[in-house]
């Protein structure tokens, strides 16, 4: 199996975070037009300003999207330092494509019934997954 498959999981969580930034904007600017938000007036705000403007609802995609655009650095990070180490294929490659499946979840839960239990769990398994690809890379790499 090539190396270079772990740029798949790679590719589909951002094509995934795309995804999510398209979903906020849809439903966030008709939120801010009903909400009568001027925002071409709008100097030195936040994203998360609008938290106290704008339905919950609406305001969890653009959470959801900023969430994705954390903890998933380290997951590039790890995939780039396990491809140059030979190692992205075989079990690391299926850690890498559970953690993107989980973190697909993550936002369908957040961005729906946004159950902090439920979300939770799903982003502890998911750093686990992270720990794992971690523990795999320093081997590689301190061998």
């Amino acid at each position: 199996m090539d190396n270079s498959s772990m740029l798949q999981p790679m590719v589909a969580l951002i094509l995934w975070t795309m995804l999510m930034w398209l979903w906020m904007y849809v439903t966030r600017i008709p939120a801010m037009n009903k909400a009568k938000i001027d925002s071409a007036n709008l100097v030195g705000s936040k994203g998360g300003d609008l938290d106290e403007l704008l339905p919950p609802e609406v305001q969890w995609k653009a959470h959801n999207y900023n969430h994705l655009l954390t903890e998933p650095t380290l997951f590039y990070a790890v995939c780039v330092v396990l491809i140059l180490a030979g190692q992205g294929n075989g079990l690391n490659l299926t850690i890498a494509w559970v953690y993107v499946g989980l973190r697909v979840l993550h936002s369908l839960i957040q961005v729906t019934s946004n159950r902090v239990l439920y979300r939770f769990g799903v982003f502890a398994l998911s750093s686990l997954c992270i720990i794992a690809l971690a523990i795999h890379a320093a081997l590689a790499v301190f061998h």
